[in-house]
């Protein structure tokens, strides 16, 4: 998508030797998708102690076992 900027010089220079980018087009395209993953992980940071997982390992594994029992019983035309 073309679009018309106003940016500042300075801060268009300083990007590009932090970036190392060679277009500016590739600088800003950095900055931009940079600034879209913090925000994504502040708001993970945010969900912090706000979740509860109830299953525990031993459950998973009690789970996965039966899972795999019947899998069995199947394959052998048992059921």
């Amino acid at each position: 998508m073309r679009t018309t900027l106003i940016l500042d010089d300075e801060l268009v220079a300083e990007l590009l030797q932090v970036t190392q980018a060679k277009t500016k087009t590739d600088a800003i395209h950095l900055a931009i998708a940079e600034l879209i993953r913090r925000k994504k992980i502040e708001k993970l940071k945010a969900l912090s102690g706000k979740l509860s997982m109830t299953d525990s390992a031993t459950s998973q594994h009690g789970a996965e076992k039966k899972r795999q029992a019947l899998h069995q019983r199947l394959w052998h035309g048992r059921r």
